[in-house]
């Protein structure tokens, strides 16, 4: 720990995606108010880079797609050379990486060690010798799993880093969620009637839910809560979307590709319930307060809702934690869940959070 308490530039290495990041915030914050005047630099991919202006423990974000992640192009050796000189030049005192357990944090850890970054923490399975400073040693999952968020909170806590405020961290203004409210009408929804939102989609073909089932559970719940069904989703969703709206019936309302990302964290602020499959909504909307149904394939066990009311689903599966973007079996088998089911779930949740739910009826 010698040495953390005077280190003011940080460096925030967590190359994943936006929901891995929002996970990660929780121990940023730890890092950003365990000593005075710190200054928090994430670098993120791409994707998850675009949630750093949203967070207020984060005061700048560097965007780099490592090739030591999953990326859909190989990259060229000169930008990873770029790379090390820009961090080179941001001269942090120190870098915390931040990884899942089946990961390694050596790439990055070399990286930091080229970059001259004095001070370097991470899980490591294997003894990284000088690669890290502070190494915590890996033990999972043979000893049990931790939750991703404490997973990373137990991380800074080695090098005192602390906070008694554990929820994600996003900020979403009031004119975010005007302009969510007149995506919704434009949609078709009427903002004052009951409503919930619906996400179909994920990255990970193997943590897609069926959505001809998405589609009956929307329609069925229209009918039981007499709510109308917001369908969310990316531009690259849009056919996904619309089949699942289709499917549902005239209550349904599709908005893919119509927001951008403070405009989703808008809407997800103003939902009474989110029903979704395990991806970056969901912790989007954990990370802002909003209660979520959680169609959780079995590829991980680290990752469902933090801190808010919710439900997960899954079936359990010989070939859990998987860790797979698509199912070897080709069957989605965990995500085998009764329509009544998530229509069961669904409604628990919405009469648990009453007081959220019928503030529009």
């Amino acid at each position: 720990m010698s040495g953390w308490q005077d280190a003011r530039r940080i460096l925030c290495v967590r190359l994943d995606n936006l929901g891995d990041v929002l996970m990660t915030t929780p121990a940023i914050r730890a890092l950003k108010r365990s000593a005075p005047d710190r200054h928090i630099t994430l670098l993120a991919s791409h994707g998850g880079a675009i949630a750093a202006p949203h967070v207020p423990e984060i005061d700048s974000v560097i965007a780099y797609d490592a090739p030591w992640m999953k990326l859909a192009q190989p990259t060229l050796p000169y930008a990873d050379l770029a790379m090390r000189s820009t961090l080179e030049s941001r001269r942090f005192d120190a870098a915390v990486i931040f990884t899942v357990y089946s990961q390694s944090p050596l790439p990055a850890a070399m990286f930091c060690h080229l970059a001259g970054i004095p001070l370097r923490l991470a899980h490591c399975r294997e003894n990284p010798y000088h690669l890290l400073t502070d190494w915590v040693r890996e033990t999972e999952p043979e000893t049990g799993v931790r939750h991703e968020v404490r997973r990373q909170l137990d991380l800074v806590a080695a090098v005192g880093a602390r906070t008694e405020d554990e929820r994600l961290s996003f900020r979403v203004g009031a004119e975010d969620r005007m302009r969510a409210t007149m995506r919704l009408a434009e949609a078709g929804i009427d903002p004052d009637r009951p409503w919930i939102a619906l996400h179909p989609g994920a990255t990970a073909a193997s943590r897609r839910y069926d959505p001809e089932r998405f589609a009956r559970v929307a329609f069925e719940l229209a009918k039981v809560l007499g709510c109308q069904v917001a369908v969310t989703g990316g531009a690259a969703e849009r056919e996904l979307c619309e089949r699942v709206r289709r499917l549902a019936g005239p209550a349904a309302r599709s908005l893919a590709g119509r927001l951008d990302l403070a405009e989703f964290a808008g809407l997800m602020a103003e939902a009474p319930l989110l029903i979704s499959n395990n991806t970056g909504a969901v912790h989007l909307a954990a990370a802002v307060g909003t209660p979520v149904v959680d169609l959780y394939a079995l590829t991980n066990p680290q990752h469902t809702p933090w801190l808010v009311p919710h439900r997960v689903l899954s079936r359990d599966v010989p070939c859990r934690n998987c860790y797979r973007s698509v199912c070897p079996h080709g069957t989605n088998a965990c995500l085998d869940i009764p329509v009544e089911s998530v229509v069961a779930a669904a409604c628990e949740v919405w009469n648990r959070v009453d007081r959220r739910i019928r503030r529009a009826a």
